[in-house]
């Protein structure tokens, strides 16, 4: 059975260099509300991962904890090898060699765009900085708007300076909490693509947070998943949404509905039929509920079906169906934008053909049948 928090997959140079960022066992609370608790994350040079989870589930605490502008209540901090918070020693913000990118970019307004970028460069002679700042708005395409003061700029070039002002200093690590979610939807895409591009054309590593399901699917090399200040899952993008490690995992990356189910000698069936066969089950008789997702519910108009369309959702390219079962529950099904059934019509309901659902036993996903093979729910108690 998947464990709370999955393996993580390393990085391939994980073993030949330091870890960009790495926790061991760190806590932070606020009063009686925990931030993280006892967390475990490593982050190798190079990865781009993306940090997403409800309001409140630690995020950016787990950044501001890596950048330094929280204490850790316990653990070890380290970046790029080096111990940056323990029990006995804190490092400031501005010697750890993390950049930070805000979600209000946090541009100095008084300071030209240059002036912005060398303000974390005091460290080198004047030429230097001069050289230095040069490099990175090149990067950033903005060289162009050196002269320029924040006020003059657009949302998404001021997003690009506070880049080019993270990068200048040549960090570690850098961190980004919810850097898009002041712009607009069209150019917000733009600009995460520019800031994903800069990021692997620098092979610098990067952790962003964000709200965005979509965004954290797309952009991350690894997608880690928070929930009450622990980690759910942290995994590749197509393994945390097609194999979820946890009920919650399931719901929050993406819609999702749940219908009881049983395994029985390698047969998934449930309310609707037959799912899929799970090989490895040949001896099990399993009580689960498995999860699926509106791209895998097939529907097809049958007089004779009892299960019954509910609502219909035109949203551009697709159309959502729900669905009502005779037993009450409901299953939501996307179909394409050609196809509309009308609420109330009768639908013979089916899994995509392909599909390979992920199995709940309690609140955890499980991939292989329990020790003892047989588990079923409400099972009676054997007379004494």
């Amino acid at each position: 059975m998947t464990t709370r928090t999955a393996s993580v997959q390393r990085h391939p140079d994980a073993d030949r260099v330091p870890a960009a960022l790495q926790l061991e066992g760190v806590s932070k609370h606020y009063g009686r509300s925990p931030g993280v608790v006892a967390l475990e994350l490593t982050i190798a040079a190079g990865e781009l991962v993306t940090l997403i989870g409800p309001s409140g589930c630690g995020k950016s605490t787990t950044l501001r904890l890596a950048a330094g502008l929280d204490r850790p209540d316990a653990g070890i901090i380290r970046v790029a090898g080096e111990v940056v918070a323990d029990g006995r020693r804190f490092v400031d913000p501005e010697r750890r060699r993390v950049g930070l990118v805000f979600q209000d970019h946090a541009l100095f307004p008084h300071l030209t765009v240059a002036r912005n970028v060398e303000f974390g460069l005091d460290r080198l002679t004047r030429s230097e900085r001069r050289v230095r700042t040069g490099d990175v708005l090149d990067l950033v395409q903005l060289s162009h708007l050196a002269n320029r003061y924040p006020h003059e700029l657009s949302g998404g070039e001021q997003q690009r300076v506070a880049l080019a002002r993270a990068l200048a200093p040549r960090p570690a690590v850098v961190l980004l909490d919810e850097p898009f979610s002041s712009l607009d939807e069209s150019l917000r895409a733009q600009v995460r693509r520019d800031t994903v591009a800069t990021l692997r054309e620098t092979g610098t590593t990067g952790v962003l947070v964000t709200h965005d399901q979509t965004e954290a699917l797309s952009v991350g090399s690894r997608v880690i998943v928070m929930r009450n200040g622990v980690i759910e899952q942290a995994d590749v993008p197509e393994k945390v949404f097609e194999q979820p490690a946890t009920r919650f995992v399931a719901s929050f990356m993406g819609d999702a509905d749940f219908l009881p189910a049983r395994v029985h000698r390698a047969l998934l069936t449930c309310e609707i039929g037959i799912v899929s066969t799970v090989p490895g089950w040949a001896n099990s008789d399993v009580d689960v509920d498995v999860v699926l997702r509106p791209h895998e519910v097939s529907l097809r108009p049958d007089p004779d079906a009892s299960a019954r369309v509910s609502a219909v959702e035109y949203q551009g390219a697709f159309v959502l169906h729900h669905v009502r079962l005779a037993s009450g529950r409901t299953l939501r099904s996307w179909q394409p934008h050609t196809v509309r059934h009308p609420v109330g019509t009768a639908v013979a309901v089916s899994v995509a053909a392909g599909t390979t659902p992920t199995l709940l036993l309690g609140d955890q996903a499980i991939t292989s049948p329990p020790p003892n093979g047989s588990l079923k729910r409400n099972q009676p108690t054997p007379s004494s």
